[in-house]
């Protein structure tokens, strides 16, 4: 079992960056892909970062390839997803989730955190 706090997020002008966290509980988190996935109000919720389980490994959406970057300490039990230059389309809940499968589709997931509100004004 698995259990995921997200943190970090806030309101924010265009063009700024924040970083978010997320701390899981359990001694296994480093046999999991942790992923981002962000859910913007009346949309479907939509793939954004991935990181393998040692780190070696990253997938980025389109829409964020260049200006996230998703990350992970396995001592600290922690993930991150750094998003820089922010723009109003980025205004979205986002949700870490982990998976020993999980890469860009939700479905491949097991455990989801709360999620943490990321808005940005234009």
């Amino acid at each position: 079992q698995v259990q995921l706090v997200e943190s970090g997020g806030g309101l924010v002008q265009a063009g700024a960056s924040l970083r978010l966290s997320c701390a899981a509980s359990g001694r296994t988190f480093s046999r999991y892909a942790m992923g981002w996935f962000r859910q913007a109000p009346g949309k479907e919720r939509e793939f954004v970062a991935a990181i393998s389980w040692n780190g070696g490994r990253t997938d980025y959406a389109d829409s964020v390839k260049g200006r996230f970057t998703i990350s992970r300490d396995n001592v600290k039990n922690t993930v991150y997803l750094q998003m820089n230059s922010l723009n109003y389309e980025d205004t979205a809940v986002y949700y870490c989730t982990a998976g020993l499968t999980g890469w860009a589709r939700k479905e491949q997931y097991d455990y989801w955190g709360q999620g943490t509100q990321v808005t940005v004004s234009s």
